[in-house]
């Protein structure tokens, strides 16, 4: 049943004006690809992993006052190790690199963190165990 009986004509009032209301309009902007406003940067990884090329990114292009160099520098890539030393032996580490400078289409990226899989930590960390946590300032020569 609906809400509305037939003692009630303003209901159907409603129903009636509002067919007409509704207009399509013609004309307006097509649809524009947003991949077509975009260019690729090649990832460079530091000089100390063995493999260099980690992969692309995706940044819009130049325009105006916004330089595409600004949206790159800043951002964190994570990579798998094993991936940057062609060693499977170092599949469990995933290492964080950050976007430091932009050369043409290069970006350069620096060490930024580490971090263990998901699936290496529940290995290591065992009922009845002890873990035991610590955190050190390393100062490296470089």
């Amino acid at each position: 049943q609906s809400r509305c009986s037939t003692s009630q004509p303003a209901c159907i009032r409603r129903e009636t004006m509002s067919t007409g209301i509704r207009k399509k309009k013609k004309g307006g902007k097509k649809p524009v690809d947003p991949f077509t406003r975009k260019d690729w940067y090649d990832i460079q990884a530091p000089a100390f992993f063995s493999t260099r090329k980690v992969g692309k990114t995706l940044v819009n292009r130049t325009a105006g006052t916004k330089i595409a160099s600004d949206y790159l520098k800043g951002r964190v890539v994570t990579v798998c190790l094993a991936d940057l030393q062609s060693n499977e032996d170092y599949a469990y580490s995933n290492i964080r690199l950050r976007v430091e400078e932009v050369q043409g289409r290069n970006c350069l990226t620096n060490f930024h963190g580490m971090v263990f899989t998901t699936d290496k930590v529940k290995s290591m960390v065992r009922k009845w165990q002890t873990l035991i946590e610590c955190h050190i300032d390393v100062k490296t020569s470089d």
